[in-house]
């Protein structure tokens, strides 16, 4: 049944804002969208967005739907069967979808249980955001993310680790380049692969049609990944002006991540105590580098790092209003969160209000581009269609 959302304003995902548009959806696509005054004669289902605001279903590049949000997070996977996280992963990606975000780039699982859940929200199969996944997150011996990533160590071996990852069937490949927060007994700004290592897993992802993903926090390991050709550099703590440079030069994404020391410093009782001695250090030098890297024009896609801790699955929309605290324009943080992140992933069918794309949209209350708390707040969030069907929230 063919559906008509018109009324209020439109952000259609290229950074433009448009009134008196009308937006036709027959099925699971956008069909039409022109003035509204074309639609005088549609007789169909009408949806009144008035006072309100129509853009695309917001994309997070940057998830873990096999992680709690717990203190602790590795501790309670340790301790959880297979069928418990798998069960959690659909879960998490459902309240996800509930929270306006209708696609999702989860950057580390544990041995491919997510892949079953991905595999069954994409068939739809069930109700979920669409995600892409990159399986197991390739380490060094002893390096970040060992206790559930593949270690791999040497050119050949790290070839061998994409190459595994690429048969499971990931749509991306994720290669740790520094140490990080989470992990005990490794240092951010430590550069851990060296650059043949990470040029040689990058340069195998690519030949197999795969984008990458970088975690890399210190500037050594992040100039190790964007010299590798990487397409997007996850956190990108401790910039500097050459990183900058060379990340424009080379056309590389970064995802900030702003959420996730936000939440580790908010709760500092329940997290383990080494997470927030290293969280200290890092979190001001954070901001500094993501307001470094918009203002010096380079290209950012919403990420959130949800399942860190006390990073909570569902509140994934709060991150356009820390990207706005930190200096990013609201315009260029809904930019970041739509068209931008499908670009990242590759997806061309997602991301904008344009004809022939699926009908993944969300409604909010307001114009999110004079107050941004419009978007990132869900309780503003009047509607959210995943295939043209209701999500969350109402259209009456």
């Amino acid at each position: 049944m063919a559906m008509l959302l018109s009324g209020g304003m439109l952000f259609d995902g290229d950074g433009q804002v448009h009134e008196g548009m009308g937006v036709l959806v027959d099925g699971d696509r956008i069909a039409r969208v022109a003035p509204v005054a074309e639609f005088a004669n549609f007789d169909g289902q009408r949806v009144d967005t008035s006072g309100g605001t129509l853009l695309p279903g917001l994309f997070d590049c940057h998830v873990h739907l096999c992680m709690t949000a717990s203190g602790d997070t590795g501790a309670d996977m340790a301790k959880m069967s297979d069928a418990t996280i798998t069960m959690l992963a659909l879960q998490n990606a459902q309240t996800i979808l509930r929270g306006g975000v209708t696609s999702v780039r989860d950057c580390g699982g544990k041995d491919y249980l997510e892949f079953a859940v991905r595999d069954a929200i994409n068939a739809r199969k069930f109700m979920g955001p669409t995600i892409h996944a990159v399986g197991k997150m390739i380490c060094m011996t002893g390096g970040h993310g060992n206790r559930v990533g593949r270690i791999a160590d040497g050119v050949q071996e790290v070839v061998k680790a994409v190459r595994e990852q690429v048969h499971a069937g990931c749509d991306c490949v994720k290669i740790m380049a520094t140490g990080g927060v989470g992990t005990p007994g490794v240092n951010p700004e430590d550069a851990h692969y060296t650059a043949e290592e990470m040029a040689a897993g990058i340069h195998e992802a690519h030949r197999f049609h795969k984008h990458t993903a970088s975690h890399a926090q210190g500037r050594d390991g992040i100039l190790n990944a964007v010299r590798g050709g990487i397409d997007s550099v996850e956190h990108g703590i401790f910039m500097d002006d050459k990183c900058v440079a060379e990340m424009k030069e080379n056309g590389t994404w970064l995802v900030p991540t702003l959420a996730a020391p936000r939440h580790i410093l908010e709760n500092p009782d329940a997290v383990p105590d080494y997470v927030i001695k290293k969280t200290n250090r890092v979190s001001k030098h954070h901001l500094a580098s993501i307001k470094m890297y918009y203002e010096g024009g380079g290209k950012i896609a919403m990420g959130t790092d949800t399942g860190t801790p006390f990073n909570l699955h569902g509140n994934n929309a709060m991150e356009l209003a820390y990207m706005v605290e930190a200096g990013v324009a609201p315009i260029d943080a809904l930019q970041a969160s739509t068209g931008n992140a499908a670009d990242l992933v590759r997806d061309s069918e997602r991301g904008r209000i344009k004809e022939g794309h699926y009908a993944d949209l969300l409604i909010v209350n307001g114009d999110p581009v004079s107050d941004i708390t419009m978007v990132a707040d869900k309780s503003n969030h009047r509607a959210v269609l995943k295939y043209g069907e209701l999500a969350a929230g109402s259209l009456g």
